[in-house]
């Protein structure tokens, strides 16, 4: 049910959906229920049932894919230079089946290049964290000044401001090396961005429950 790099083995196609169900531990699946309980019920009271649960799954689809698109550019970034030193495409494979390779591509690739080639292709995505974003994005444009109250803030932030800081530190961690933990940033970056233009549609065309 995780999602897969598309070149591996385990991909399916429905996992854009099913990834969505599973998540790596309890804190986990918490943290992202409480955040669509609290951000989801006053959009779902504003929009109606099915147009959230469309909205909702939406953003999750929409994280799958470009996280997918964002390592298929790493990804294939990091192939192209092995082909481009000569390393066959069999060999190529061997270096993701086994994570053994031969010393002297490191005259040409780092090794922290190699790690994440490997980890790419093998680790699945999980979690609903990239539509949950898709959520809080939209909270905060039909909410923007309500205040949040959270535990690592001495004082309560508008939503207007908290939103956006949360997703640039996403992007921040994601384009940089200091990224803390096994976290899917691109995930939540995709879920954001197709949340705002699905919300930015509807604000725009005044889309409500009664539409």
């Amino acid at each position: 049910l995780a999602l897969y790099f598309p070149e591996n083995e385990n991909f399916g196609i429905w996992q854009y959906i099913s990834h969505i169900f599973v998540h790596g531990s309890p804190m986990h699946l918490l943290f992202n229920m409480y955040g669509l309980w609290a951000f989801g019920t006053p959009l779902e009271q504003i929009w109606g049932r099915n147009k959230f649960i469309f909205y909702y799954f939406s953003a999750g689809l929409g994280a799958g894919i470009i996280y997918t698109l964002v390592n298929y550019y790493q990804f294939n970034s990091v192939f192209e230079q092995l082909a481009n030193i000569g390393i066959s495409d069999d060999d190529i494979q061997r270096l993701l089946n086994t994570g053994s390779y031969n010393s002297q591509i490191l005259q040409h690739i780092s090794e922290s290049k190699l790690t994440d080639f490997y980890t790419t292709y093998h680790t699945p995505a999980v979690g609903a964290s990239g539509a949950v974003y898709g959520v809080l994005v939209a909270f905060g444009m039909a909410f923007p000044n309500s205040k949040l109250a959270l535990i690592f803030l001495p004082f309560p932030i508008a939503a207007k401001y908290f939103i956006p800081i949360i997703i640039l530190g996403d992007l921040f961690f994601g384009v940089t090396s200091y990224s803390v933990g096994n976290i899917a940033h691109f995930a939540h970056i995709g879920g954001a961005l197709i949340g705002f233009i699905i919300a930015w549609y509807w604000k725009k065309n005044q889309f409500n429950r009664w539409n």
